[in-house]
């Protein structure tokens, strides 16, 4: 196998891993436990699910992990297009790692207030439900905050996409779109929670569609072979 479409297969097999780990995590398990505007019934949750909630909790770092090293493939894939602007989407992609990993932490606090009776005893059961609901809702915003930048590296990516002729032009063109769809959503999520809510299925659209067609490229075909008289040169 060309080392370049060996690199790309593990490039995509690491995506869909997060993507699995992503969707338990978040789809699954958050989904299971919170209870929208009922404490009591999310801490009993916690509570009786304690190795489910525990078990998202490493899902979600173990994918956020795995996105950093699929932006490490990606760049020595496609640092030949253009080295400056690979190492940018590297770069804005770990300040979105870092803030998802450092985002579980009020999800840590919360399982600790949930299946520690002394919280219960010293907060009184609502009291503890309602700081549970509080960790749960703040992590939601720190994911929110992560997706800014999920969404800025999108923009470099598609364009090293667009640039390197190992990809369809197409796919490059809409991961930048997405970037942009990313970034149009999160006002309307700060400042009008219930219109961002009922916007995300339309501008996840453009995400989920070229984050899939990547994913399955990478995957299924690596990448394109190259005309060498027609291969970009190394930008230094």
């Amino acid at each position: 196998m060309e080392p370049q479409k060996g690199l790309a297969r593990t490039a995509g097999a690491l995506y869909l891993a997060v993507a699995i780990l992503a969707g338990f995590a978040i789809g699954f398990v958050r989904n299971s436990i919170y209870v929208s505007g009922d404490p009591g019934a999310t801490l009993e949750n916690i509570a009786a699910n304690e190795g489910l909630f525990r078990l998202g909790i490493l899902a979600d770092l173990t994918q956020s992990t795995l996105m950093l090293l699929v932006a490490m493939a990606l760049y020595m894939l496609l640092r030949h297009v253009n080295k400056h602007v690979a190492g940018a989407m590297v770069l804005i992609l770990s300040i979105s790692v870092a803030i998802q990993t450092l985002n579980l932490a009020p999800s840590l606090a919360a399982l600790k207030v949930a299946t520690n009776p002394d919280y219960a005893a010293s907060l009184g059961s609502g009291g503890a439900g309602s700081l549970v609901m509080v960790m749960l809702d703040l992590q939601r915003d720190g994911f929110l905050i992560a997706q800014v930048f999920f969404g800025l590296w999108l923009l470099p990516l598609g364009y090293l996409v667009l640039k390197s002729a190992m990809f369809p032009r197409g796919l490059g063109v809409l991961l930048m779109i997405a970037c942009f769809s990313y970034l149009a959503h999160l006002p309307f999520a700060f400042l009008w929670p219930e219109v961002g809510s009922f916007l995300t299925p339309f501008v996840a659209v453009p995400a989920t569609v070229a984050e899939l067609w990547m994913v399955l490229y990478l995957l299924i075909k690596g990448v394109r072979k190259q005309n060498p008289a027609k291969s970009p040169s190394v930008a230094v």
